[in-house]
Order: structure tokens, then C-alpha cells, then sequence
């Protein structure tokens, strides 16, 4: 008989299990659905997955053992898909003292982390334009013109896309916030009210 799969319980110690409660059916559909979608934009199914599993558990952390059992997946391709999510920045390593066992977690907002993240991207990129370009400064020749604009255009792309970048994190951190506070109302002025105190009349 196939073993009961079994998911991690956030009020377990670290790194226990207990079994499936029936939901949990549900939030590993829910991290098939959502892997599926990933993939379409090009990237890892397994990412996907274990991202997807991830966003909707309810434990805190899950250690990558967890993670195989949960999403029946093999400890190598878990272990490369979580160091490719980690350095992507969509989920955190999470330490618990004593425990050598390699956990894992998603901020509450993940999408804001990535965007932060990919900046470190684009930072890459632009420096690896401009070596291309000391490259061409280095063998001058005239004949390059061509292979210097396309690398000026990739390289001034990288930080014109950077400050939409910062303005982006702006934009979305006042979002969040008048989505969970509410916006300030400013009272208007009264239309009946002069503009100046009036002078009593002599």
C-alpha cells in the first residue's frame, strides 16, 4: 500500500510531520496550478512548485526534506531548485539553531522582494556592457561602431530600466500601503468659505 503522504505542521517541532489533514491535498493542487503557470513563462517546473507550495503553507518554514515528500520530488532537484529561488530572491534560507537541517520560507511579499532583487541583475548586466565597451576602447579600430551602439544601448537600457526599478518599489510600497490603512483624506476647503477673514466693516 502507497504511503499517506505526510506535510510538516507549523505548530510541530522542527523538521517533524504529521499527516495529511485532507487540505493539504489542496495546497499541493494549488502548487501543481501555480507550477504549471511558471512554466509557461519559461522557467523551472519544479521552481514553480516548490515557490507555489510555499506561498500557501501554513508552516512558517519547511525543510527541504519536506519538500520531497510533500511534492514527491527527488533531494537533487529540490536542492537545485531552491538554491536557483534563493539566489532569485523569491524564497529566504531559514536557520534553526541545532538543527542542521536546510529550511525554507517566502517573505510576505514576494514579489517586492524579487523586484528588489532583480536590480542586482540589471547591475550585473550593465557591468558587463561597459566591459564590452572597454574592450572595443581597447582595440579601436573604426570598424566597431556598429557592435559599440548596440553595447551603449544595452548598457544605458540596464540603468534607465534600474530607475524605473526604484521608482516601481516606491510606487508599490504606497500602494501596500493605502491598500492595508486606508488613503488620507485631506478635508477640502468649504467652496463657501473666504478665502481671506473678512474686516468688519467702519
Amino acid at each position: 500500500m502507497a504511503q499517506k503522504q505526510q506535510t510538516m505542521d507549523s505548530s510541530a517541532a522542527p523538521g517533524t510531520t504529521v499527516p495529511d489533514d485532507g487540505f493539504d491535498t489542496s495546497r499541493r493542487a494549488f502548487a501543481e496550478d501555480f507550477a504549471l503557470m511558471w512554466e509557461a513563462t519559461g522557467s523551472s517546473l519544479m521552481d514553480g512548485r516548490i515557490l507555489g507550495y510555499l506561498m500557501i503553507t501554513r508552516a512558517p518554514f519547511v525543510s527541504s526534506a519536506d519538500l520531497v515528500g510533500v511534492l514527491n520530488a527527488s533531494a537533487g532537484s529540490v536542492s537545485m531548485s531552491t538554491r536557483r529561488l534563493v539566489e532569485s530572491g523569491f524564497i529566504k534560507r531559514h536557520v534553526v539553531p541545532g538543527d542542521r537541517s536546510h529550511y525554507f520560507r517566502t517573505d510576505d511579499d514576494i514579489w517586492g522582494s524579487w523586484l528588489a532583487g532583480e536590480r542586482r541583475y540589471l547591475d550585473r548586466q550593465r557591468d558587463t556592457m561597459e566591459r564590452g565597451l572597454q574592450l572595443l576602447a581597447e582595440h579601436e579600430s573604426g570598424l566597431d561602431e556598429e557592435a559599440r551602439r548596440r553595447l551603449v544601448n544595452g548598457r544605458d537600457y540596464m540603468i534607465w530600466l534600474a530607475g524605473y526599478h526604484r521608482k516601481m518599489l516606491v510606487d508599490w510600497e504606497a500602494f501596500k500601503s493605502s491598500r492595508d490603512n486606508g488613503p488620507v483624506d485631506t478635508p477640502a476647503p468649504s467652496s463657501n468659505a473666504p478665502d481671506t477673514p473678512s474686516t468688519p466693516e467702519g
